[in-house]
């Protein structure tokens, strides 16, 4: 006998999809607002760094 397999319902598969997604463009956000936001002795020590 076959064992199916039962997929989720579509309103799971689209929580999952925002939960890796939110995350993400969080991150991308606050990397931009980093690299125009920070002030100028801030970007000093990340480049003395590199």
């Amino acid at each position: 006998m076959k064992e199916w397999i039962q997929l989720p319902d579509i309103r799971t598969i689209i929580y999952i999809i925002l939960a890796f997604i939110i995350p993400y463009l969080i991150s991308k956000i606050n990397m931009k607002m980093r690299k125009y936001g920070d002030p100028p002795w801030k970007k000093e020590e990340e480049r003395t760094k590199n």
